[in-house]
């Protein structure tokens, strides 16, 4: 008798996915990217990654339309490698992740050093949404497994209530911790255990079918769907459990605007930026933020 398997209510559509046809343009799109001018680029394949925005033609995206490679790789934020969002996939390259290490530590049960190739968890793929402060997503297929597995393993306390990550901390080759020297390095972010433990919280050690790339924080990083992507800490370097809520990176800088939460309301003005609406990767016109951005079914019950 075949076996019926039920999807999980925060899985997006399969009707949704990027055509074979339009994924295997992407291959292609790489193999020549190096010879062709970004006006030629935009022209063939309907964007340029060496620009600001994105051309609405030839095609057009939806919200849940998983965002093309190029687009999702040469378009982010890793301070720790400056500000230019176009130019952190080659700066981010001095980033050794050879031999990772990642120190476990607070009320845990046994404290420890953990080698990241030792990590040995069943993979799987996830599609998520991913809505970043300033306004803009993309949606982003992921290779990983989730957090819980990992907590699991490391057994902490009773007593923990919280969980705390910390990134790398090396000036000599992430200029942003040099030059940016007034700002708390390293970049530190935290959740309650239950908001950890939740299914959709997710390690990614992959992405696009393949290892993380150190722009999206190789080797290891958390994905946090209905968050802002700030929460979404790059290149874990320690984890850390606690008994009280962590002061994280953004919390120390601006606590009144940069909440421990951090989960996406589109009614709620957050920094310099609106919420209500976001900008999509394909379409000039801007869509609307969806609360929790789109995962209210599966989370909004922790915050009752």
């Amino acid at each position: 008798m075949a076996s019926i398997k039920i999807p999980k209510s925060w899985q997006i559509s399969e009707q949704e996915v990027t055509p074979e046809d339009i994924y295997l343009r992407r291959r292609e799109f790489l193999g020549t990217s190096l010879k062709l001018g970004s006006a030629t680029m935009a022209a063939i394949y309907g964007f340029s990654p060496f620009t600001n925005g994105w051309s609405a033609e030839p095609e057009q995206f939806s919200p849940s339309t998983i965002t093309p490679e190029i687009i999702a790789s040469r378009f982010n934020n890793f301070y720790e490698f400056g500000v230019e969002k176009q130019e952190i996939w080659k700066s981010s390259r001095k980033l050794q992740t050879e031999g990772w290490r990642i120190e476990v530590g607070g009320l845990v049960k046994n404290p420890q050093t953990l080698e990241f190739e030792t990590l040995k968890f069943p993979e799987e793929e996830r599609i998520y949404r991913l809505r970043c402060v300033e306004a803009w997503s993309v949606v982003i297929p992921w290779i990983g497994f989730p957090l819980r597995l990992l907590i699991d393993k490391l057994e902490p306390l009773a007593s923990a209530r919280y969980i705390k990550f910390t990134t790398f901390l090396d000036p000599i080759i992430a200029p942003g911790q040099k030059k940016r020297f007034w700002e708390p390095w390293p970049y530190t972010e935290g959740l309650r255990l239950d908001e950890a433990r939740h299914d959709l919280t997710f390690m990614a050690t992959g992405i696009y079918g393949h290892p993380l790339p150190n722009q999206h924080g190789a080797p290891l990083r958390l994905v946090i769907p209905w968050k802002y992507g700030f929460k979404s800490i790059k290149s874990i370097a320690r984890i850390e459990f606690t008994r009280e809520e962590p002061e994280t990176f953004y919390t120390s800088l601006s606590p009144l605007v940069y909440d421990f939460d951090a989960n996406v309301h589109p009614d709620i003005p957050y920094a310099r930026w609106h919420q209500a609406f976001e900008r999509i990767p394909g379409q000039e016109e801007t869509v609307k933020t969806l609360p929790y951005n789109g995962y209210a079914n599966q989370v909004a019950g922790l915050y009752l």
